[in-house]
């Protein structure tokens, strides 16, 4: 069963990482996805800021159902680049990533996502990302 169908039927629990970290999904479709995720003290680094590579993590995984909402049946995606700008720390409360399919060519597609307060909107990250467009092998290894 692909990736956004196992999402459909199972929602997060489709996703080890969305289970560990407490994502939830928010909307998807069209190119674009909507991911919340709560910042726990167990998130929190050194000096009491959520970790940086969180926000990374978390727009990652947007941008992938994003991009899979797009896809053709006998696609797959593997991240070719990423690139976060964080722009402002959080303590506490729940974080929203936003993500965006920009194009979608054969070989390759561009993303782009954002990560924001859920409480109050405040911008803390924004995300660029290329991934390759892979075609599945089918089952007698074409």
């Amino acid at each position: 069963m692909r990736y956004l169908a196992n999402i459909q039927a199972l929602g997060r629990d489709a996703n080890p990482f969305f289970r560990l970290m407490g994502i939830e999904l928010g909307s998807y479709g069209e190119g674009e996805a909507v991911l919340f995720m709560p910042v726990r003290p167990d998130m929190l680094n050194g000096v009491g800021w959520l970790q940086g590579g969180l926000y990374s993590a978390l727009c990652d995984e947007a941008m992938a159902l994003a991009l899979f909402t797009v896809l053709e049946e006998e696609e797959d995606i593997a991240t070719i680049s990423e690139s976060t700008s964080f722009l402002q720390g959080i303590k506490k409360g729940c974080i929203s990533a936003q993500a965006k399919v920009v194009k979608k060519g054969r070989r390759v597609a561009f993303v782009e996502g954002g990560v924001t307060s859920r409480d109050d909107g405040t911008p803390l990250s924004l995300t660029q990302a290329s991934f390759a467009i892979i075609p599945r092998r089918s089952s007698r290894g074409r």
